[in-house]
This record gives structure tokens, sequence and C-alpha cells, in this order.
């Protein structure tokens, strides 16, 4: 065990690649969009093929041996810590328990229910409850390798959210501490009372916006470009890195064999895709799997600009940002995904790999979202909406013919359900208005029936108030007597 402890030798060397121009930039400053034609950004290890010299199988064995380490720079999603950011100390690395989270395989009803088998990943059980968590462990302990090396000391941290995004941010940027403060740009009334609660309990400051999520993020991007801010949203290409540890632990969940595996992810800003694909081809890459599962994303109807590019002639495809409306699936109700291009180019190279139908792209309506989580959470799940709608698009790929007899859908629960309870009750109650499209199923709302009042609590004795109680459970229950 001690051979896991050690923290790795390898360093890498790290550049900037803007997909636009191809121009390379240097590491040792921060860049979002690149200067010369605003571009966005992946990073490269120009010494990744120093790594193919190891064999796939010496991988495996590595990281499986790492699986159970004590090392805290090891115990997250720098397990795989030569594929990520190898150029950050190991004394800069934050861990707040991040990665690691458990694959549950659902329960045969509902796998009968569903007709497929399936199983959810469940990102909800990071620190703050969500997939961000993978990014922002990564993006943090660069800033803290940057500090290090130039000495600052004040670095504002800023990033445009639906919720997720400011209660990761919030959450790292209290842990770490000085030089590092957390601002959060959140559009005003679209963030759930839940989420909202993360960046204020953190201590951030939290800014609102009238509007929605892209209207937060051209204000972030206007800071980014012309003031000394730190950007974590998925804009910043070292979340991109952090985020492709899901791949590596599917990967390694099924230890290393992703025939018949299928991916559903639901796309939002794009990040998320675009982390999972760029980590399965690394995989690929160095002979630790040897083949490609199949990924689709999914868009709902309210913010679909993806699924509509994919939707077109692949010879006159063109891009178009989309007006988006009110969405149960909040973290995804983005109509222009910063990680579009990042999306586009790995999507390419995916397919040309993985071969026909090893990327795919559907649309959900918000009815099948939001029932969707209902259906996955009463049968043991703690998915959220962007959970529901992944389950939501295994029942469109089915339709759509996508989905073949004995494959396993993987699916992403970004985030806990608790975090989207309001919806739920919503559902419940029937609360929702016209611009949401959901019309509640009466038959599914799941609400506390009072078994006596409080006046008959205030006239009855105590012991006549319990056995009356009791005979009025056993009347709403149909008990039988022992």
């Amino acid at each position: 065990m001690r051979e896991a402890n050690v923290f790795p030798t390898y360093r890498g060397e790290m550049e900037y690649v803007c997909l636009g121009c191809q121009a390379r930039y240097p590491i040792d400053e921060l860049h979002y969009t690149c200067p010369s034609c605003k571009g966005v950004f992946l990073l490269e290890d120009t010494r990744f093929p120093e790594l193919e010299k190891t064999p796939g199988s010496a991988w495996r064995d590595i990281f499986d041996l790492r699986a159970a380490t004590k090392n805290p720079a090891l115990r997250g999603i720098f397990r795989f810590y030569e594929l990520m950011a190898p150029v950050v100390a190991e004394e800069h690395i934050v861990y707040l328990g991040e990665g690691n989270t458990p694959v549950t395989r659902s329960s045969t009803a509902l796998e009968r229910l569903v007709g497929q088998s399936m199983a959810f990943k469940n990102d909800g059980q990071n620190p703050s409850a969500s997939f961000k968590d993978r990014g922002m462990a990564c993006a943090y302990s660069y800033l803290r390798h940057l500090v290090a090396k130039h000495g600052w000391d004040n670095v504002l941290t800023i990033c445009a959210s639906t919720g997720d995004t400011s209660a990761a941010a919030a959450l790292y940027a209290a842990y770490v501490g000085e030089p590092l403060t957390s601002v959060v740009l959140l559009p005003q009334g679209k963030v759930t009372a839940q989420q909202l609660s993360q960046p204020l309990g953190s201590g951030a400051k939290v800014l609102e916006i009238p509007g929605v999520f892209d209207d937060c993020m051209k204000v972030v991007e206007y800071l980014a470009d012309h003031y000394r801010v730190a950007l974590l949203n998925s804009k910043n290409a070292w979340r991109i890195l952090g985020q492709e540890s899901y791949a590596f632990e599917v990967a390694q969940w099924y230890d290393w064999d992703l025939r018949g595996k299928v991916i559903f992810v639901p796309i939002g800003n794009a990040g998320n895709i675009t982390a999972i694909m760029s980590g399965f081809l690394k995989l690929l890459r160095l002979g630790i799997i040897e083949t490609l599962p199949r990924i689709i994303g999914v868009q709902s109807e309210h913010a679909d600009p993806v699924f509509r590019y994919y939707d077109q002639d692949p010879g006159h495809r063109r891009f178009e940002a989309v007006k988006v409306r009110p969405s149960v699936a909040q973290a995804a109700m983005i109509g222009n995904p910063v990680s579009f291009p990042r999306v586009a180019f790995l999507a390419e190279q995916y397919q040309k790999l993985g071969g026909a139908g090893s990327f795919a792209v559907v649309q959900v309506s918000e009815q099948r979202i939001i029932e969707s989580m209902l259906l996955a959470n009463r049968h043991g799940h703690i998915a959220c909406t962007q959970g529901g709608e992944c389950l939501a698009g295994l029942f469109k790929a089915k339709e759509l013919g996508l989905m073949e007899e004995g494959e396993l859908a993987v699916l992403d629960a970004t985030a806990h359900a608790l975090k989207f309870a309001g919806f739920q009750d919503m559902y419940f109650h029937d609360g929702f208005g016209p611009e949401f499209e959901i019309t509640p199923d009466r038959k599914l709302a799941n609400v506390p029936r009072l078994v006596i009042d409080q006046q008959d609590k205030e006239r009855l004795s105590e012991d006549a108030f319990t056995v009356q109680a009791a005979q009025n459970v056993v009347g709403i229950l149909g008990l039988d007597k022992k």
C-alpha cells in the first residue's frame, strides 16, 4: 500500500491550444479565450507521448492501486494525476472528498419498466452535491499553483451560474482561503432556494442579474476580458480537465471494459460532455480501454441548440444559439453553450475512432424530464432533474432505435435530488405555470396526509389521543390485527 501513497514523479508540459486558430499559449497566465481569435481552449500535455510508452495494463494497475490510497492528494480526482493536470505539486492539490461517486445499478423493477439495463452515476454525492466539484478541485489546485509561482496576494474568483457552479466555486474558495475570494453572478429568481443557500453559506459575494444564465455569462466574460479575475465557468479549460475524471471513474468501475456501455449526459453548457469525451479518448490512446463507450447527449426542448445542430444534414450544419424557455432541468437551461466548439471538435474525433452511432444527441420534453426524475427516485435513486433528463433521454433513444438489447445505459445524475426539491413540490401541488408545458398526473402526486387534527389532540387525554391516532392510521393503511 506504501506505493499507492507515493505521489507521482511525472510532470507534464502543458499548453493552451485554441480550437479556432490552433495558436498555443503557455500556462503561466490565466487564459480563457484565445487572444488572437477569441476561440476556446483545450489543454494539451505535450509530453503525453511519453505516457504511451507505459502499457495500458500497467496504467490500470497503477490507478487501481491508488483507489485505496490514504494520501489526500491522490484520493480524489487526482488519482488519475498523469491524465489530468500533471503540473500541480502535491501540496497545492485541493481535496474535499470529490470524485469516487458510486455507480448504482437500477432495481429490477425499474429496468423492467424502462426496458433496458441501466445505472445512475450519482455525482450528487460530491461535497457540494454536484459534479461541478470535479472541475473546481482541478481549477483551484491550479490557482494555488499560480499563486505560489507568482506570489499573488489577491485573487478574485468569479463565475456565472444556475446554481451548482456557484455552490462549488464558493465552497472551494472558502476552503482554500486567502488570497482567494469568491464572487458569483446568478440569474435573478432562476436559482432554487436550496442552491442559493450554498454560496451564501460559504460566504461568497452573491450578485444577481435579471435574465437567464446566458446574460450572467456575458457579464462574467466581459469582466474576465478586461479585469484581473479568475473565471471559473467551463470556459476555464482547467475545469474541463477535472471533469474528465468522470470518464476515468466509469471505466474503472467496470474494470476498464466499456463494451456494451452507453453513457447518457445532459448537455447544458457542454463542459461535461466535452470532458467525458476527452477522458475516454485519453484512455483509448493509452490502451487503458480497448473500446469507446457510446455517448448520447440530452437536451430539453426548452434549451436545445446542440440537438438542433446535430439534427441538421451533416454537410450543412450551422450552430445557432436559442432563446431558452423555463426548464425544470435548470442547470441545463443554456441557449448558447460556451463549450460547443469543444463538443464539435471532440465529437468528430470520437466518431472517427468509435464508429457510426458512437455519439448522438436527443431532445426530450419537460413533461418527460420531471416524470422521469420521479420515476427514478421512486425506485431508490437520488437523481436531480438533470438525472431525470438523462432517463428521459434513454426513453427517447429507445423510441428512436438507438439502443440495442443487452446494452447497459449509464446515466449521469449531475446533482443531488434535494437541490431540486422545489420542482418536485410544484409537480405534486400542480404549481407549474404554462411556460413550463407540464401537466401533472395527479396519480403521481405524493403529499402528506394529516392523521388527526390539533383540536382532537387538545380534546383527548394523552392515552386516548394515541389510541385514536393509531386507529386512524389503521383505517388509512387497512392494517389487519395480529
